[in-house]
């Protein structure tokens, strides 16, 4: 019988279990999807451990957190099993990628319409299946920070799997990007396009000595403080630095909050016109998609353990 992980309390990952259930049927407005990768994320383990911070009521659905436990996979790839009655241009056999989609840790998926992009033919399963979500949060970052030719951008958690996204583009759109990472990864970011920096104690004067043009904006996806107060420090406009995540004290420094929480901004309409461009750009190779490591769907528990450890850079993804 077709599987689906969910977590079956509040914990740690040893909380997530592979339950049998029926192989889903389409709704009139949607598809049924044989997933062959679904992508890995920091919000999948958040929802279930009681670290995500309050949602709002009509952002609910798509954090996954509409039912009585949180339903896990917001991004996926695969293919088209089943069609609804009032779906068209879409039949059984298509391959793509789904965003936004909840409970994607699975055999099958089912999805609205709307969700459903054809997959690139020379973009593989795991790529498909991890580019969206860290791509349309980087496309949001970088557009509430009104990043544009010419800018010098600070990108914090420049390597991990939104930070590769937004350095790369960031350098599309014209941009001197400094990324802040550990130093290992400092050639990946190089070969990218970036100007990478290591973070710590002096990250301020190494950004200044890396810009000596100064910092125009800065995109926060690491949340620590020493980001944020470098951040402030180092860009005038408060209102050209946005944050996917940091310590309470964001919301009184004029910055830009984003996210499903109260106060914040989910960006909604950004992220869904940016959909179509991240997957043209995927499958002609201007946009590359760097899969970390890809553990079996029984393994979810494992993906997640190495997610909070740290790993190497780019995504996590779960192969069903």
């Amino acid at each position: 019988m077709p599987r689906i992980v969910r977590p079956t309390a509040y914990g740690t990952p040893d909380v997530l279990t592979v339950l049998e259930v029926s192989t889903p049927r389409a709704p009139s407005g949607g598809v049924v999807v044989e997933v062959r990768a679904a992508g890995v994320n920091p919000i999948d383990w958040k929802l279930y451990s009681g670290t995500f911070h309050t949602v709002d009521d009509e952002h609910k659905d798509a954090a996954g957190i509409a039912g009585s436990m949180p339903s896990l996979g917001l991004e996926c790839a695969g293919v088209v099993t089943e069609v609804g009655a009032d779906v068209a241009g879409v039949q059984a056999g298509d391959e793509v990628i789904v965003y936004p989609v909840t409970a994607a840790y699975a055999d099958y998926v089912t999805a609205p319409a709307s969700s459903i992009f054809a997959k690139p033919v020379g973009l593989g399963w795991a790529e498909a299946g991890s580019l969206m979500l860290t791509g349309t949060t980087a496309v949001h970052a970088l557009r509430a920070a009104d990043v544009d030719a010419g800018d010098t951008v600070l990108v914090h958690g420049g390597a991990g799997g939104v930070g590769l996204m937004a350095v790369q583009l960031a350098v599309a759109a014209g941009a001197t990007v400094i990324a802040t990472a550990a130093e290992r990864n400092h050639p990946l970011l190089r070969e990218l396009g970036g100007v990478p920096v290591a973070y710590g104690p002096g990250l301020a004067d190494r950004v200044r000595a890396a810009a000596p043009q100064g910092v125009s904006a800065a995109v926060d996806f690491a949340g620590t403080d020493e980001a944020l107060d470098v951040s402030l420090e180092l860009v005038a406009d408060r209102a050209r630095i946005a944050s996917i995540t940091g310590p309470p004290r964001r919301a009184e420094t004029g910055i830009k909050l984003l996210g499903y929480g109260p106060g914040q901004d989910a960006g909604a309409e950004v992220r869904a016109a940016a959909r179509a461009g991240l997957v043209e750009r995927a499958g002609d190779g201007a946009l590359r998609v760097l899969v970390a490591t890809a553990f079996p769907l029984a393994d979810a528990a494992k993906a997640h353990e190495a997610g909070l450890a740290g790993h190497a850079p780019g995504k996590l993804v779960l192969i069903p």
